[in-house]
């Protein structure tokens, strides 16, 4: 059956994940003077690549709204139905869609984060499905595959399998770039579903033996940690209280750098990590997955890229995740954006999960 399909690409979205700064909103030149690349295309092209025998007429933006990503994707058929302004702007995205709507689509794809499923959301609410392509810093939101290949599988799909309400986050960037994660629902979007390709939304444990364990994990890290080691500790709750158990201060949403109790980098960004690994080779990295999403890696933690974990080695990545949030947690994820690394992840992850304990986990690799 022919489908009509939008597409639309944030061509911004994550350019702050690998500079350290937690997001790109509002941050775009900042970013850019810190050396940020341009991610979602390739992101949206990898994701394309593997639908150019589907009979699918695609409408779609101008130049890198999507019109450059279909074609670099070899697909030719498509129909350009906005103009965008240069730089785009959330104004841009939620015009297309409406323009998409008004053809009468069956299904939005974007790429982008967050911020850009909500644009999409507030010009189209629950009248069309939508689905994103996951290319933003923090994905919070569960209107996303769970990686490139698998939304190409989720749109090859649609129409066959059943639509969930997701839902959309709103997510305050400004708290989130100091430190605080501040969220509330934003609404409910019609998304194709199957499990383990679909993203769940993130979920927030802080009952006290949530606490009680993430003490008892904090302590059994730093009984194991080996002199003149760099450790690269992710972001997160549980990895913020091994800094604490360590007597320093975390950055909570951002990645630090310590060795022998001493903090050599905060809110590091990749070249910042690539360079300490280069002058102290020795490494470990810790990183907790988010909660019921199960993101290990490729979730508001792109500064730990996949030359950094090269260059660290897989297998020196430590995860951390407490009792609780692993219940809610049926399979890990990862997408680092390099899929043959992701692969070399393997098919499990052992996860500490107390004081000497640890959590065996399924590692689904949806390509």
């Amino acid at each position: 059956m022919r489908k009509a399909i939008g597409l639309l690409v944030n061509p911004i979205a994550g350019m702050g994940g690998a500079v350290g700064l937690s997001g790109t909103d509002g941050k775009l030149e900042e970013a850019l003077r810190r050396g940020a690349v341009p991610r979602a295309a390739a992101r949206a092209v990898e994701a394309l690549s593997r639908l150019g025998g589907e009979e699918i007429h695609w409408y779609t933006a101008a130049a890198p709204m999507g019109e450059d990503v279909l074609a670099a994707a070899g697909i030719d058929r498509f129909t350009v139905l906005y103009r965008p302004a240069s730089p785009t702007t959330a104004a841009d995205t939620k015009a297309a869609c409406r323009a998409f709507l008004d053809a009468g689509v069956d299904l939005i794809l974007f790429c982008g984060g967050d911020g850009t499923a909500r644009d999409v959301f507030d010009a189209v609410g629950r009248s069309v499905p939508i689905l994103g392509i996951p290319a933003g810093v923090k994905m919070y939101s569960a209107v996303f595959a769970v990686n490139p290949a698998a939304a190409a599988e989720l749109l090859r799909l649609a129409g066959e399998i059943p639509c969930r309400d997701s839902e959309v986050m709103d997510v305050d960037e400004e708290a989130y770039r100091s430190g605080r994660l501040a969220a509330r629902l934003y609404g409910y979007a019609c998304v194709p579903y199957i499990p383990e390709r679909t993203q769940g939304g993130k979920q927030v444990f802080e009952e006290q033996d949530e606490e009680r364990a993430k003490d008892a994990i904090a302590a059994f890290i730093a009984e194991i940690m080996l002199p003149d080691t760099l450790y690269i500790i992710g972001a997160g709750s549980t990895t913020a209280r091994i800094m604490e158990r360590l007597g320093l201060t975390p950055t909570l949403l951002g990645v630090d750098v310590v060795r022998n109790g001493e903090v050599l980098a905060r809110n590091a960004d990749e070249w910042t990590l690539f360079a300490l690994l280069e002058r102290y080779p020795r490494a470990k990295i810790i990183v907790s997955p988010i909660g019921a999403q199960g993101f290990v890696l490729g979730r508001g933690n792109q500064q730990i890229s996949p030359a950094v974990l090269r260059r660290a080695g897989l297998s020196n990545l430590i995860v951390v995740a407490t009792p609780g949030k692993l219940q809610a947690t049926p399979v890990l994820y990862v997408d680092t954006g390099d899929p043959a690394l992701d692969r070399e992840v393997g098919e499990t992850l052992l996860v500490v999960s107390g004081y000497r304990l640890g959590q065996r986990k399924r590692v689904v690799h949806a390509d």
